[in-house]
């Protein structure tokens, strides 16, 4: 991954936002960093529950910023399946109904769920940018930890 000094720095004020506005929000534990140095992805992670985290990777190179939450226990990514299959919506209709609640309007939205290596259950939103230089924009912050909590509701069946 090969970007230049303003990219870096655009990358990392905006995670910095991002990681500072989510201090101290309820749901939301410790957070850390888990850079793939080999792989264009930068990923902050807090800590939801036991082997349960919300997810912000950055993806220079789309570029892109993606949001969600993953678990490395496949008896959990099931019973969040259940849940999303109990809750008679469909996984973009719960993540909608999410995103509303936590204030953001967003009709279907595009919601991933995959797994990755072989250990890591995402549930997870992609927002497609123009540009690196979309990062800059001062909205964005705060409609990507908009977007963490609301997959903070959804996945803790707080979605009203």
């Amino acid at each position: 991954m090969c970007l230049d000094e303003r990219q870096r720095d655009l990358v990392h004020a905006f995670r910095e936002q991002v990681e500072r506005l989510l201090t101290d929000e309820p749901g939301f534990g410790p957070v850390s960093r888990h850079d793939i140095p080999d792989r264009p992805r930068l990923i902050t992670r807090w800590l939801a529950d036991k082997r349960v985290w919300y997810e912000l990777a950055v993806r220079p190179t789309l570029p892109q910023v993606r949001v969600g939450m993953l678990t490395d226990d496949r008896w959990r990514s099931q019973d969040f399946e259940r849940m999303v299959a109990d809750s008679g919506d469909t996984l973009r209709e719960l993540i909608e109904a999410a995103f509303a609640a936590a204030g953001i309007m967003w009709h279907e939205p595009p919601v991933e769920h995959y797994r990755e290596h072989e250990r890591l259950f995402y549930f997870a939103t992609p927002v497609d940018l123009e540009s690196l230089d979309d990062l800059a924009a001062e909205a964005l912050p705060e409609r990507i930890c908009r977007m963490l909590k609301g997959y903070h509701l959804a996945f803790t069946g707080r979605v009203p």
